[in-house]
């Protein structure tokens, strides 16, 4: 679950378009996007396909949470990305932190918090850990609550076939939701089948090396630094990548994202920054 501090992300000028892995800003300044909305555009910004669908779904006026195809087509989206699985949709997080405390799971009236496999691990985790695409996550006994390339995806919970009916039942989305959330799930399919089991992140060697001097640890396309850290070093620390025209996440419990793609000077910025 996202937690950021919205003060830091106003030390921003005004953001007039995001694409790709790029934020313009008012006064002509471009920004490489580190944080991508905690990991809701890990693929990029204004992907062309799922605005398609979210055009063509809006301009059939299916804006009411209602049964509709749609939905088969977004869990047919999920099974490819988890196989053998079943599905639980709510509106939002909220919605499925509720549905979470009613099956005992998590205490009620606790604060939502889930394991993050960016992070290093202290061992193996088990309960409810959160999926992000491009990590290997072999874990057991645990429920998957995804963080999906689409920043108004419904949340979603990610069970085993014999959990299906401890919990309650999902809710239904509206399609002009689920369309172009189930265009996006297929595009990160597709990307995922790019990659090879020895190759589950972009090749940046330069930032690999600085990584050896640096407070930054990463895992796949993922960097980290210490959750906990105190509160005004951080800010110091956001301050820094901003002026040097990178965004990184509003708190340290969050990870950098690293870009699929990065131009060689964008390459050697960031690798000042780092050490």
């Amino acid at each position: 679950m996202a937690c950021f501090d919205r003060q830091l992300l106003r030390l921003l000028p005004r953001v007039l378009r995001a694409r790709d892995f790029h934020l313009y800003l008012e006064g002509g300044k471009r920004l490489v996007d580190l944080w991508r909305s905690g990991g809701r555009a890990v693929l990029g910004h204004k992907p062309p396909r799922v605005l398609g669908e979210l055009k063509n779904a809006a301009e059939r006026g299916l804006f009411t949470p209602l049964p509709h195809t749609t939905e088969k087509r977004f869990i047919k989206a999920l099974a490819e990305l988890f196989p053998g699985c079943t599905f639980c949709l709510y509106t939002d997080e909220a919605s499925l932190y509720r549905a979470l405390q009613e099956s005992g799971l998590v205490p009620a009236n606790s604060a939502g918090s889930f394991h993050d496999p960016a992070f290093p691990s202290q061992g193996n985790e088990k309960g409810i850990s959160l999926w992000r695409p491009f990590l290997e996550q072999k874990v057991i006994d645990t429920i998957f609550v995804p963080v999906l390339p689409w920043p108004r995806v419904p949340a979603v919970l990610v069970l085993g076939k014999d959990m299906e009916n401890s919990f309650p039942a999902g809710e239904l989305i509206p399609p002009v939701l689920l369309a172009p959330a189930a265009r996006a799930l297929h595009d990160l399919s597709a990307t995922l089948k790019t990659f090879s089991p020895n190759q589950s992140r972009p090749k940046y060697p330069k930032v690999e090396k600085a990584l050896a001097k640096s407070l930054w640890r990463r895992r796949g396309i993922y960097l980290t630094v210490e959750p906990d850290m105190d509160r005004t070093q951080y800010e110091a620390l956001f301050r820094r990548f901003l002026e040097a025209g990178f965004l990184i996440p509003p708190s340290p419990a969050e990870p950098a994202i690293l870009p699929l793609t990065m131009s060689p000077g964008e390459e050697s910025k960031l690798v000042e920054l780092l050490v």
